[in-house]
């Protein structure tokens, strides 16, 4: 088999294959980019000799995206019209045909946020509610330690609806997230700079 070189091209030279079956939606494309930004374009397009992208259509949209007018790319001068063809659909099938080994992959993606808390964990390419969700499931893990305990309905209650504690510069209401009055109470004349919601509130829900 002949060595692989890396040349080059100006994307504006390629041309996209118009049978590619693959789409790639606006989010994956920026993902895409991002990963090429915090990581570089490991991953060459695939070209043959007459400039046609094989492979690498995400990536193209990605670097046209990052404003990009050069990538990578390996000319694929061997293959036959009928390997070219079938190439393009084996990239990206083989590639699904794959599975995950997920107590590993929890491990690796925990030790991952604690290696370096700054680190942008979605450019793995899973959602933050994903990896939450692995996280919490790998082995070792006690999902008892967040759960609200009972409370006991006979107790006196330490804080009723409609309750505004004051802790320092910061401020708790004891109300319904749902209505406007109780960031009326919380907020008074103040207007907040950011808000963090998870909405159904208090609704268990499972994936």
């Amino acid at each position: 088999m002949p060595a692989l070189h890396v040349e080059t091209r100006a994307i504006a030279s390629l041309k996209p294959n118009p049978r590619n079956a693959r789409t790639h939606s606006k989010k994956q494309v920026r993902q895409i980019a991002e990963s090429i930004r915090v990581f570089g374009f490991t991953n060459p397009v695939l070209i043959d000799d007459g400039d046609g992208i094989i492979a690498g259509h995400g990536r193209i949209a990605a670097a046209k995206l990052l404003g990009f007018s050069e990538v990578p790319v390996i000319r694929l001068s061997a293959m036959t019209e009928a390997e070219k063809r079938a190439y393009v659909i084996a990239d990206n099938k083989l590639a699904l045909n794959a599975g995950w080994d997920e107590d590993l992959l929890a491990l690796e993606l925990g030790e991952l946020a604690v290696l370096d808390l700054d680190f942008d964990l979605t450019l793995t390419g899973f959602e933050m509610a994903e990896i939450d969700l692995l996280i919490d499931g790998r082995p070792g893990h006690d999902p008892t330690a967040d759960a609200v305990p009972e409370t006991d309905p006979t107790a006196p209650p330490i804080s009723r609806p409609g309750d505004l504690w004051l802790c320092g510069q910061h401020r708790v209401f004891c109300g319904d997230a749902t209505k406007p009055e109780s960031f009326a109470a919380l907020m008074t004349d103040e207007r907040a700079q950011l808000v963090f919601v998870d909405p159904p509130y208090n609704v268990p829900i499972d994936g």
